[in-house]
């Protein structure tokens, strides 16, 4: 019998920092499989909400679950261990390892045997490169990096947050190329927060569109790529 596809719920969360409210009232769901992007105007909540969820923001109201489980109150590494991965905005590689040795530190105990292989898959360059620092990367290639490195921890739900900001356009493309065939063959579940609208568009089944930290629109890419009046009001952010 085919196990339930892991799943991360927000439930009326309100979220910030330091006791100020960043986004109120959000929910929604994502599967192993599934694609959901978030986009909406610089300081809109887009980060908070991909914080919120890894733990690193201030949960003030409503629940977090994450494979049948509230994990409001849960750790970090708890999280992580549990299949939540996370590739945030600055990337966070560690300069001073290879490329190889960014990647099992990525691991969280697992067994590298099958795990470097499929990453390697995904991002030949990065094999080519195994043994370079990471100062001696380009930022396309550490931006992949960051990204490889979440996924040798195996996660069920991947949060990737702006990874393509400050690529040149061909980068662009090769990464989304390698995220895209991610979620196709691993089954990983992905939640997008990229400023390029057509990205989003492209790369996600739902959408969620947040507006001063609060949903705006929440449904099918499909129809919101019709809703020319609520992308221009509310996001005014890069077209590809």
């Amino acid at each position: 019998m085919p196990s339930t596809p892991i799943e991360l719920r927000f439930d009326d969360v309100t979220t910030g920092y330091a006791g100020v409210p960043v986004v109120e009232h959000l929910s929604f769901s994502v599967r192993e499989g599934e694609r959901l992007g978030l986009i909406g105007r610089n300081g809109a909540g887009k980060t908070t909400t991909l914080a919120t969820a890894t733990g690193l923001a201030d949960l003030m109201k409503g629940r977090v679950h994450f494979g049948g489980k509230d994990i409001s109150g849960a750790s970090t590494f708890a999280r992580a261990r549990a299949g939540l991965g996370y590739v945030p905005q600055s990337r966070d590689i560690f300069p001073s390892l290879t490329v190889e040795e960014n990647l099992l530190s990525g691991l969280q105990g697992r067994s590298a045997g099958a795990a470097l292989p499929a990453v390697y898959e995904l991002f030949p360059r990065l094999k080519e490169r195994r043994r370079n620092g990471g100062t001696q990367l380009s930022g396309g290639e550490q931006q992949m990096l960051s990204v490889a490195r979440a996924l040798v921890g195996q996660p069920r739900i991947l949060l990737l947050d702006e990874p393509l900001e400050g690529l040149a356009p061909m980068v662009r493309e090769e990464l989304m190329d390698a995220i895209v065939r991610m979620s196709d063959k691993l089954g990983v579940g992905c939640i997008l927060v990229e400023q390029h609208v057509d990205v989003v568009l492209d790369f996600s089944t739902n959408v969620i569109v947040l507006e001063r930290g609060v949903a705006a629109y929440a449904g099918s890419a499909a129809a919101l790529r019709q809703d020319e009046q609520l992308l221009n009001r509310t996001i005014g952010i890069q077209k590809c």
